[in-house]
């Protein structure tokens, strides 16, 4: 008996399956993909073991603390310079590394350094001339300025050091002279030997042989106007004891 006639008026031999088209086979990719994995199955697993522990140490990593801007010094600086803009630079630290009195970038170029600066040390109002140098100090503290005898003795001393100043009176021929403590281990907060700039403290006018000390009511009231009556010294004396 003959076979019976294709659809397509064509006959087929018998014994010839039928397949259709692509519906049996697999995608070429996925073959090469199953392949690939029985000939490298150790490495398929450690490749996922490596993203499992991924995902995890990202799952358990805090996310970063947020950042603030923050003004430090661009290179080491030395006391008494007038800042520029080169001398700052801009930098994102944590919220609780910024300083108490920070200052903006306006605040800060033009202003009389107090204190030397390493590189990358933020800045604050307490390190420049200025009313900050007062941060720390005890309620009531003024700053007075003092002209010494001896505009040269400037040069020993240096912002943060600790003095003690005396009064001479007397003229050493007709009137013995004689000398009075007036104040005892007060801070130093500015020299004139330090950039020479008065800053905001004193405004133009003669700085040779002056500095700034933080004083209590009681030193400020025997320091003021005292250059006026005799002649003023200081001596270096130890920190205070805590």
């Amino acid at each position: 008996m003959a076979p019976p006639p294709s659809p397509h008026g064509r006959s087929r031999p018998y014994g010839t399956a039928f397949r259709s088209g692509s519906s049996s086979r697999q995608p070429p990719r996925r073959r090469r993909l199953q392949g690939w994995i029985r000939r490298n199955r150790r490495l398929a697993v450690a490749l996922l073991l490596c993203v499992a522990t991924g995902l995890t140490v990202q799952q358990l990593t805090p996310a970063p603390d947020a950042t603030v801007p923050a003004w430090a010094a661009a290179k080491d600086l030395p006391a008494g310079r007038v800042l520029a803009a080169a001398d700052l630079a801009a930098i994102e630290v944590p919220p609780g590394v910024l300083p108490g009195g920070s200052l903006n970038l306006a605040a800060l170029e033009g202003k009389q350094l107090a204190v030397g600066l390493r590189q990358g040390q933020l800045f604050s109002d307490s390190q420049l001339v200025g009313p900050g140098l007062l941060a720390g100090s005890p309620p009531g503290a003024a700053a007075v300025p003092l002209r010494m005898a001896d505009p040269a003795s400037i040069q020993l001393v240096s912002p943060g050091q600790l003095v003690n100043v005396v009064m001479t009176s007397g003229n050493g021929y007709e009137q013995a002279a004689a000398s009075q403590l007036l104040a005892t281990a007060v801070p130093v907060l500015w020299t004139s030997a330090h950039g020479g700039r008065a800053g905001q403290w004193l405004d133009g006018g003669e700085t040779d042989g002056l500095m700034v000390v933080a004083a209590d009511p009681d030193q400020a009231r025997r320091l003021a106007g005292a250059s006026t009556q005799g002649k003023l010294f200081f001596v270096l004396v130890g920190a205070r004891p805590g």
